[in-house]
C-alpha cells in the first residue's frame, strides 16, 4: 500500500499534474493540502474517473484539504475537536479549512494543513501554536486508548524541526524567521513524544533533502528550499513502513506547485 501527502497550492490550477502524478505514483492513499476551493467547485471528476473516492473540506479560495482514497474512504471528519479558530484581537475566531481524517485501508489519515505563523510577533504564531497542542493532546489520547491504533498525521506541517531542515539556519535566525523557533519545534517534539514518529525522515537522510522551494529567488535552483510536509505515524503504523522518497522532479516545470509530494511504501 502506497500513501502520499502533497500540499498542491491551488489544486483547480494544478489539475492536470495531480492527474498525471497519481497515474505515475500509482498512489493509494493521497492527503491534500491548499485546494484553495470551496467544495461547490473542487474537481470532484478529476478523481473519481481514475476510481478514487474523495472527500474534501473548503470554506473559501483559501486553505482547504482533501483525501483521495482507491482503498475505501470511510468516517470522514472535518475538523478535530475544540480545533481553535483564528480571530484577530476583539473578534470571534472563525474556523478553518485546515483538517480533514478518514478511514482508507484500516489507517486513520488526516490531511492537515498547519497554520503558518507568519512572523514570531504576529497573532497568527499562538493560533498555530495552540493548533498543534490541541491536535497534540487529541493524538496522544488516541494511541493511548488504542496502542495498536494506525493513524497517519499527514501534511504541511509549517515547521522545520531540525537545523537540516533548512536551506541556511543562520540565516533563518538572524532574520528572525518562522518555522525554525524553539516553540514550534518544541510543538513538532511533543508529538514525537506522543509516539509518533516522522517515518520519511530514515528514508531520506542527510541536509539538502527539502520539501517546499519558495518560488521567489530561484529557490528551487538553488536548491534553497525547507522540509515542512511530514508523515508523523503512530507506533503500530510505523512498523509497516517498508520505504519512503519525495518526488523532487514533480517541483519542476510549468505550473509546479512549491511543495513536492512525499510518499510512505506500507508493508501488507
Amino acid at each position: 500500500m502506497k500513501i502520499a501527502t502533497w500540499n498542491v497550492n491551488s489544486l483547480r490550477a494544478r489539475a492536470d499534474r495531480v492527474e498525471a502524478w497519481l497515474q505515475r505514483s500509482d498512489c493509494d492513499v493521497l492527503a491534500i493540502q491548499e485546494t484553495k476551493c470551496k467544495d461547490e467547485n473542487f474537481p470532484w471528476e478529476l478523481f473519481e474517473r481514475m476510481g478514487y473516492e474523495v472527500a474534501h473540506f473548503g470554506l473559501s479560495q483559501w486553505n482547504g484539504v482533501a483525501i483521495a482514497s482507491r482503498v475505501g474512504l470511510d468516517d470522514v471528519e472535518r475538523t478535530f475537536v475544540d480545533q481553535p479558530g483564528f480571530g484577530k484581537a476583539g473578534k470571534d475566531p472563525v474556523q478553518e479549512a485546515r483538517a480533514i481524517a478518514a478511514t482508507c485501508g484500516g489507517i486513520r489519515i488526516w490531511s492537515l494543513y498547519v497554520p503558518n505563523g507568519r512572523a514570531l510577533d504576529d497573532e497568527h504564531m499562538p493560533y498555530k501554536l495552540n493548533w498543534l497542542d490541541t491536535l497534540k493532546t487529541h493524538a496522544q489520547g488516541w494511541v493511548t486508548q488504542n496502542p495498536d491504533a494506525q493513524i497517519a498525521l499527514m501534511g504541511d506541517w509549517n515547521i522545520a524541526p531540525t537545523d537540516d531542515d533548512v536551506w541556511d539556519i543562520d540565516y533563518f535566525l538572524a532574520e528572525g524567521l518562522t518555522h525554525v523557533s524553539e516553540p514550534e519545534r518544541a510543538a513538532f517534539r511533543a508529538f514525537e513524544s506522543a509516539g509518533f514518529t516522522d517515518v520519511v525522515r530514515p528514508h531520506t537522510p542527510g541536509p539538502g533533502v527539502y520539501t517546499y522551494w519558495d518560488y521567489t529567488q530561484l529557490r528551487f535552483p538553488k536548491k534553497e528550499g525547507m522540509r515542512i510536509d511530514f508523515v508523523m505515524a503512530s507506533p503500530s503504523l510505523a512498523a509497516r513502513v517498508t520505504g519512503a522518497s519525495i518526488d523532487r522532479e514533480e517541483r519542476k516545470g510549468k505550473g509546479a506547485s512549491d511543495h513536492a509530494p512525499v510518499i510512505v511504501d506500507l508493508a501488507g
